[in-house]
This record gives structure tokens, C-alpha cells and sequence, in this order.
């Protein structure tokens, strides 16, 4: 339907070539927005019933006290099923940080909140195929795991911004929720105007590059350079990620597109956490509360995470 939709507006009401570059990149864009708009829409409102009694002090409240091993397997699920992009997890960090729970802890949750998500991997599904969006999960679960282990083993507490240890937490007491039916419809379509509405441009901007992607760059050249058989590919790409910025949604469509053209998986898969997990926007906001010493070694934890993942994947496959 969607595919029949691009086809009509770019090849029959705009009248563009099919065997063009402009023809081919308008097609790719038209079809991917109103496909990802569309797949936003409905899982965010589907996702928003189920998560109504959901919020940020019960994650907190839900982690505190836990032993480590738990704690850190509850703050990754939970990171999951919360639609957080990477700067909106921050306050939420501060939060964790605040309440006394280990930064190891709190770093697994920083990484796979704006890492996976629901919605992100639906989609995901929907347009790669359930196999690519399965080793995305897997993927960034390993990572927010092993990750915040990594993190504690450098003892990052001595890095924390000394107002943060001044803050007393008080007990914050969890809002009045409407569990009928009716008062969950409302939480559900404020969730879809509150998420579209902080990422629909990013979303834009992700299917503009898919379809640039797509329509101009030639495949022998994606082949040369970004296929598996290239091991610099890899690391080039976490670093093109990282002055990007946007979320799991929003570089699907240039997943989609680098796929298209032969880009290997496990490349595809680290630019993708790349961009999503490790923003430079994140990193200024991060910095609040943390030193520059754990800045350091949480983007390098990652860095060398994401580039063992890509290798890993492409080895595989």
C-alpha cells in the first residue's frame, strides 16, 4: 500500500522518471514517510494504553534497593519500554543518580533507554524483517549490560559533579492515575503527540538521507567501501554517527536505505547505535552532571562496544 502510494506521487503526480535518481529518491521518501508515520501513530497509541501507570518515578522507585545483578536487568527492561531519545533520559539520570542508585546501574539504563525502544523495533520489524531487529535488541542489550559493568569497574562516583551528592532526594509521591478506559485513551494520544511531537523532524531528517541514500549514491561504490569485506568501514561509520543526532525511529530509514544498497549488517547496526546512544547534544547535557573524565570513558566504552558489535555481525554473515 505504501509502495503503491510513493509510485503514485512521485512517478504519476509529480512525473518523475523511475529509472532517475530524483525519481528514485522522491519515491523512497514519500513511501518510507507515510509508512513510519503511520506505524508511529498506531504502536505509540497501542503502546501508551498498556504503559499508562508507567512514569519516571516508578522506573526510579522500581530500581532502588534491588541487588546489583537485578537492578541493572530491570533499569535495561525498563530502559526498553520507555520512549526516551538520549537527552530526555538525562533528567532521568539525574534522577537515578540522585536516589543512590550505583552508576553502573544508571549508565546500563542511559544506554538502552534511547537505544531500544518499542516502537523503534516494531518499526523496525515492519520494514528490515523481524531477523535485523532481533539482532538489534540483542545487540544493544548485550551492550547496556556490559557496558555499565565496564563503566563501575572505573569507579565513576569520584567523576560526579559534586552538587549531585549535596542533593537531598525526598520521597516523590507518584500523580493520581485515571486507570478507566477513557482516561488511559487520553494518556495514549497525549503519548503520540508528545513523542511524535519532539521527533518528527529528526524522523524527516532520516528519511531525507535514506532517500539521498537511496537515489544518488551507486551501490558498486557501497559495495567497495561499506561492505563486510572492509574492516575500517566499521569504525568510520560509529563516528559519522556521533555528531548526528536523532533516535532509534528516526535512523531507520537510513538503515533501510544503506541495507538496500549492500552496506553490511553489522556496519549498519553500529552507525545506528552510534547515532542513537552516543549524540554529541547527549554528551553536553551528560556533562551536567558528570565530569569530563567520565564523559571520556563512557564514549569510549560505547565507541569500542559499537565497533565490536559491527565486526562481529559482519563476521557472521
Amino acid at each position: 500500500m505504501f509502495q503503491v502510494f510513493g509510485d503514485f506521487v512521485a512517478f504519476e503526480l509529480l512525473r518523475l522518471d523511475p529509472t532517475s535518481h530524483l525519481g528514485a529518491a522522491v519515491q523512497f521518501f514519500v513511501m518510507d514517510l507515510s509508512k513510519i508515520f503511520a506505524l508511529l501513530v498506531l504502536v505509540i497509541y497501542l503502546m501508551g494504553l498498556l504503559r499508562a501507570l508507567l512514569t519516571p518515578e516508578r522506573v526510579r522507585e522500581a530500581v532502588r534497593g534491588r541487588p546489583p545483578w537485578l537492578a541493572r536487568s530491570l533499569a535495561i527492561l525498563l530502559g526498553a519500554v520507555t520512549p526516551f531519545c538520549s537527552c530526555s533520559s538525562v533528567p532521568l539520570f539525574i534522577g537515578f543518580v540522585e536516589a543512590g542508585i550505583p552508576l553502573g546501574v544508571t549508565f546500563s539504563f542511559l544506554i538502552a533507554s534511547p537505544m531500544i525502544n518499542e516502537v523503534a523495533v516494531v518499526i523496525l520489524m515492519s520494514i528490515l524483517g523481524w531477523k535485523l531487529a532481533l539482532l538489534y535488541v540483542a545487540a544493544g542489550l548485550a551492550v547496556a549490560y556490559v557496558g555499565g559493568i565496564l563503566m563501575e569497574r572505573f569507579r565513576p562516583e569520584r567523576w560526579v559533579e559534586d552538587y549531585v551528592w549535596q542533593i537531598r532526594m525526598g520521597e516523590t509521591p507518584l500523580p493520581t492515575v485515571d486507570r478507566t478506559l477513557t482516561g488511559r485513551h487520553r494518556y495514549a494520544w497525549h503519548e503520540v503527540r508528545e513523542i511524535i511531537g519532539r521527533i518528527w523532524k529528526w524522523v524527516i531528517v532520516g528519511i531525507a538521507v535514506g532517500s539521498i541514500f537511496h537515489g544518488y549514491v551507486p551501490e558498486t561504490w557501497v559495495v567497495a567501501h561499506l561492505g563486510g569485506g572492509n574492516w575500517l568501514a566499521t569504525p568510520l561509520a560509529v563516528l559519522l554517527g556521533v555528531p548526528l543526532y536523532s533516535n532509534a525511529t528516526g535512523v531507520i530509514p537510513i538503515a533501510e536505505a544503506m541495507l538496500s544498497k549492500g552496506v553490511a549488517v553489522g556496519t549498519t547496526l553500529a552507525f545506528m547505535m552510534s547515532i542513537a546512544a552516543l549524540s554529541l547534544p547527549e554528551m553536553l547535557i551528560l556533562r551536567k552532571v558528570i565530569k569530563w573524565q567520565a564523559l571520556a570513558v563512557y564514549a569510549g566504552v560505547l565507541t569500542v562496544s559499537f565497533i565490536l558489535v559491527g565486526w562481529t555481525f559482519n563476521l557472521l554473515a
